[in-house]
């Protein structure tokens, strides 16, 4: 008996110190060193100053900016919180957070139909991403308040739509954060809004 507990401790303490100190630092170092951009988080340096990252989603408010999908990560975008709501599609709350997400969306662009991601949340609530069709859709606001041709918009949403991955896996999608620091950079705000 005291020879299997021993064994037993012994066993348990190697296999923290593999399995939970040695391995994770391991792997941590191989992808420093061959993916040092993706293993930092992909992070957005603008100025010496981090402004976001690639790959977690952050909010948008302002009338001359795209809006990202919603979040239901805490209070919006927290990767602390991230998950999804758990609500059901016959929730009265969720219902009635679609229908007036809805109602202002068709209040901004009357007989459109709405892409159904500016309406509902990522599984993770922390998707930096938007279809082309969400992107597009919101297109005459930015285009009013930014006082520049819809057509020059399309075409910045174009250089940012990417493709699906390796060609068949997932859907085309726009990175928020991505297609408006390119908008603040090529078309600057003629009113205030803020982001």
């Amino acid at each position: 008996m005291k020879k299997n507990l021993v064994t037993a401790v012994l066993m348990t303490i190697a296999t923290t110190i593999l399995l939970g100190i040695i391995y994770p630092l391991l792997v941590t170092g191989i992808a420093r060193v061959l993916f040092p951009h993706k293993a930092n988080g992909q992070l957005i340096v603008r100025d010496g100053k981090v402004i976001g990252s690639r790959i977690i989603g952050q909010a948008f408010t302002g009338a001359a900016y795209f809006h990202p999908r919603p979040s239901a990560a805490g209070n919006g975008y927290d990767a602390a919180n991230s998950g999804g709501t758990n609500l059901g599609p016959t929730n009265q709350k969720l219902i009635d957070r679609v229908k007036q997400d809805a109602a202002l969306l068709q209040a901004e662009n009357p007989g459109k139909p709405i892409p159904i991601d500016l309406v509902t949340t990522s599984g993770s609530g922390l998707d930096p991403h938007i279809t082309p069709a969400a992107a597009e859709f919101q297109i005459p606001r930015v285009a009013r308040e930014r006082g520049v041709g819809p057509d020059a918009l399309a075409r910045l949403v174009a250089k940012h739509t990417e493709g699906r991955q390796w060609g068949f896996l997932g859907e085309p999608r726009v990175n928020v954060l991505e297609l408006n620091l390119d908008l603040d950079a090529n078309y600057p705000q003629q009113k205030t809004a803020s982001k």
